[in-house]
């Protein structure tokens, strides 16, 4: 099959887009992008919706539905609070690459460490995401208190400075990886490097690349 390969993302929080914009360019720039945002996703989560309850399953159904009918050839959803519901959709829709935001990192991140460092900026994101690592390791929590707000009102210095105090923690409490668990926070990374001694992991770029790998898989002629 000719073309290039055109990619759905699913954003529930406004600031997810930039970074995988970013890595995109980067690492695939001759995919197709289209990018489909939602924020109220998050901001009712987080005012108490069920991040897993029939509501948010429909709604992630609809949102997964519109993105197949556009030709999407895959879907990579890039907020990391609602695994249940990207499940569900890949069981709609069996035969396209569909990727939840961190299912490529967590394959990566067992395979360097035990005791891994679960950084977010969004609390629900470690409400869920653990039970997504497999039971050979070992998930440990690290809330960048305070990186989102600062992020939403524009100060991207302070926000990286919060995330790499949360890295900072993670690994001087004996983590052997950090993992950066949503896309908004990927831009961070450097930063975080640079105070930790350990490998330090992004959603986004182990997503793009595992998605790339599968596309290419189910576009090969047969």
């Amino acid at each position: 099959m000719s073309g290039a390969a055109r990619i759905a993302l699913i954003h529930a929080l406004a600031q997810s887009p930039a970074p995988v914009e970013a890595e995109f360019a980067r690492s695939w720039p001759e995919a197709v992008r289209m990018h489909l945002l939602d924020d109220s996703l998050s901001s009712d989560v987080a005012r108490g919706t069920d991040a897993s309850g029939p509501p948010m399953m429909a709604r992630f159904a609809t949102l997964a539905d519109y993105a197949i009918s556009t030709g999407a050839h895959g879907i990579l959803f890039t907020c990391s609070a609602f695994g249940p519901c990207i499940d569900a959709v890949k069981e709609r829709w069996p035969a396209v690459p569909i990727l939840k935001p961190g299912e490529a990192m967590i394959a990566e991140a067992a395979t360097l460490g035990r005791r891994i460092g679960l950084v977010a900026s969004f609390a629900p994101t470690l409400a869920t995401m653990p039970a997504e690592f497999p039971a050979s390791v070992s998930v440990v929590p690290f809330l960048a208190a305070g990186a989102l707000d600062a992020l939403t009102a524009g100060d991207g210095d302070a926000h990286d400075r919060l995330v790499a105090a949360a890295a900072e923690e993670a690994a001087a409490s004996g983590c052997d990886v950090v993992a950066l668990a949503q896309f908004s926070i990927a831009r961070a990374a450097i930063a975080v490097q640079a105070r930790v001694d350990v490998p330090v992991l992004t959603t986004v770029a182990s997503a793009v690349a595992a998605l790339r790998v599968r596309i290419a898989a189910t576009r090969a002629p047969a």
